[in-house]
């Protein structure tokens, strides 16, 4: 039996073996043609049989060693590459948020950068259990001055690297493979010559074959090993040898094929830390960074926020906190983020997006009022448990909806969380006027009010502040009880006989005569009532609220009173230290916003 597929069928992306093609979009008259898939250049002999992929099965539970290249590969993709003042804040600030390893410079390419080195090796700057790393190509000359600029210093890492992939070799070096594999060994033979004549310095290696992503896995495994039996590694001294998607040229998951093919066939694995340092081309830098991390890597190079050359390096912050997001102790401490971000803002003279994960402005904020209503009832939620555990709040298991982590544990107050323009709702409208005004606004008066400041940013284009937002709430519900048609200008009560009371009070305005009226009731606001209708006022109080804006017994009250007046519904709000006070004023509120 032969059944038609529907041609409503959506199309799908990826490609199947005799699977009809119902892309309805047109070519885009791009030169795609000029490109090739990056991995179908890169065999990755991972499917033999017990040879299957672990990566996607794995779980990441304790932080890989972080490894800061701020202050060399992030400054060298700076306009204005840092001066010794402006790299000192920055590796003063790394060395408090707990990095241990801190690549630190490239020694022969500036005297700047040799200079800083010679900076931290005579100041003191590095403490005890900070390791320093240098920077340097498979040249000699240029070995020899990374070698200097590193004197005094007792814990150092020295980084080789070389280009080793088909288009660099054949492109920038000019050399063939066992060409570039001579050039590799001569110089970590000078590395292990020069580090033997310090011998009061704890001196290690690192090799990066540069383009890692798109050089043959077994050239590169052939070169690593061989580094790694001439340096003579071991478990107390260890090889570094670090990975780079200097290029990022493929999906992610083709990074984390290539690491754990590296991760499961390196010599001495015990006495070698599989590193990487993925950049972010495509745009997908941190998700390649986590799964190599799943795929064996145990140390990551990037930059605090990702800045670097082209798309950046991968973005530190991000890789640290995402794991914190997870219940995973990060190692580093992000507690105060704000700060992180300026002295990086400062130390790169370029700014942080607002939007960016974590550390930017905007990031912990909802101007969406679905979002909002959400938030607002995930703080109440949040504030309830923690009461119901006994614990503080700051302690208590975090889950509000839209906020992956605390922004409070990030040093960022809730100050800006919930912010209101034209596109948000009464969650957040009443969230704001509760945190910063203690309005708790009824249902029926916040989705009323709600509209009142949708018309305002409407009209503004702007965003409506928490002190706007009181002032409009004041103008449209607490103002009439205090200036309108209807004016109270003197008023008292009594209580006449038990569950009886008088309101006397003077009335002027809307065709009322002026005069004293009077009216008695099972409560002052019946009373009152009674008095208003004696002026010719009908009045019904339809629905009453109030309550304290403080703790404490000096706090204003705030009422809400919702109000028949003629054929007209009104809310009004009255504000005072005496509730009875507040609860008249919003009744006059109600009935002038009526009238």
């Amino acid at each position: 039996m032969h059944t038609q597929q529907s041609p409503s069928r959506p199309h799908s992306p990826v490609a199947r073996a005799g699977a009809p093609d119902w892309n309805p979009q047109r070519p885009s008259g791009m030169p795609f043609h000029r490109y090739r898939p990056a991995h179908e250049r890169v065999h990755l002999p991972l499917s033999a049989p017990g040879a299957e992929r672990r990566w996607p099965e794995a779980r990441i539970e304790q932080a890989p060693l972080w490894v800061p290249v701020d202050l060399r590969d992030g400054n060298q993709a700076l306009a204005e590459p840092m001066g010794t003042e402006r790299k000192r804040l920055m590796f003063d600030m790394l060395v408090r948020l707990g990095f241990k390893e801190i690549e630190v410079a490239y020694p022969s390419a500036s005297r700047t950068d040799f200079d800083f080195v010679r900076h931290l090796a005579t100041s003191g700057a590095v403490p005890d259990d900070v390791t320093v790393v240098v920077f340097t190509p498979a040249r000699r000359d240029l070995i020899e001055r990374t070698f200097a600029s590193v004197d005094g210093l007792p814990r150092v890492v020295v980084h080789l690297y070389t280009p080793t992939a088909p288009v660099w070799r054949d492109v920038v070096l000019g050399r063939g493979r066992d060409e570039v594999r001579a050039l590799v060994r001569e110089a970590a033979e000078q590395l292990a010559r020069l580090a033997d004549a310090r011998p009061s310095q704890h001196i290690r290696f690192e090799f990066s074959p540069e383009v890692f992503v798109l050089t043959e896995p077994d050239y590169v495994l052939g070169l690593c090993n061989e580094l790694t039996e001439l340096w003579d590694a071991s478990p107390d001294r260890p090889v570094i040898h670090n990975l780079p998607a200097t290029v990022e040229i493929a999906t992610p998951n083709v990074y984390a094929d290539q690491i754990e093919y590296a991760h499961r066939n390196l010599a001495r694995r015990d006495a070698v830390i599989l590193s990487v340092h993925p950049h972010n081309d495509r745009g997908t830098g941190v998700a390649c960074a986590e799964l190599a991390v799943l795929a064996g890597a145990q140390r990551v190079e990037g930059c605090l926020f990702g800045n670097g050359e082209r798309t950046g390096n991968v973005d530190l912050v991000t890789l640290a906190l995402n794991l914190y997001a997870q219940g995973v102790d990060p190692m580093i401490d992000f507690s105060e983020l704000d700060a992180v971000r300026a002295t990086v803002e400062h130390c790169n003279q370029l700014p942080v997006h607002p939007r960016h994960p974590y550390g930017g402005e905007l990031v912990h904020t909802a101007f969406s009022g679905t979002h909002q209503d959400a938030i607002s009832k995930g703080f109440a939620h949040h504030a309830r448990r923690a009461a119901e555990l006994g614990v503080p709040e700051a302690q208590a298991p975090w889950e509000v909806p839209y906020l992956p982590v605390d922004p409070a544990d990030l040093g960022r107050s809730y100050e800006a969380v919930i912010r209101v323009n034209s596109q948000s709702g009464k969650g957040g409208i009443g969230h704001l006027l509760r945190t910063h005004h203690g309005v708790e606004l009824p249902a029926e008066l916040r989705a009323e009010f709600s509209r009142v400041v949708q018309e305002a940013t409407d009209d503004s284009g702007r965003e409506a502040t928490p002190k706007e937002l009181w002032e409009l709430f004041s103008a449209a519900y607490l103002e009439p009880g205090e200036m309108g048609p209807l004016v109270l200008e003197s008023w008292s009560t009594e209580e006449t006989a038990p569950g009886e009371h008088r309101f006397t009070c003077w009335l002027s305005g809307h065709e009322v005569r002026p005069g004293w009226y009077e009216g008695t009731g099972n409560g002052p606001l019946s009373a009152f009532v009674r008095a208003l209708e004696g002026a010719g006022v009908s009045v019904t109080v339809l629905d009453f609220v109030q309550h304290a804006t403080t703790s404490g017994p000096d706090s204003p009250a705030l009422a809400y009173a919702c109000c028949r007046t003629g054929e007209e519904v009104r809310w009004g709000a009255g504000r005072d230290t005496s509730v009875l006070t507040a609860s008249v004023r919003a009744i006059l509120a109600a009935v002038n916003r009526a009238l």
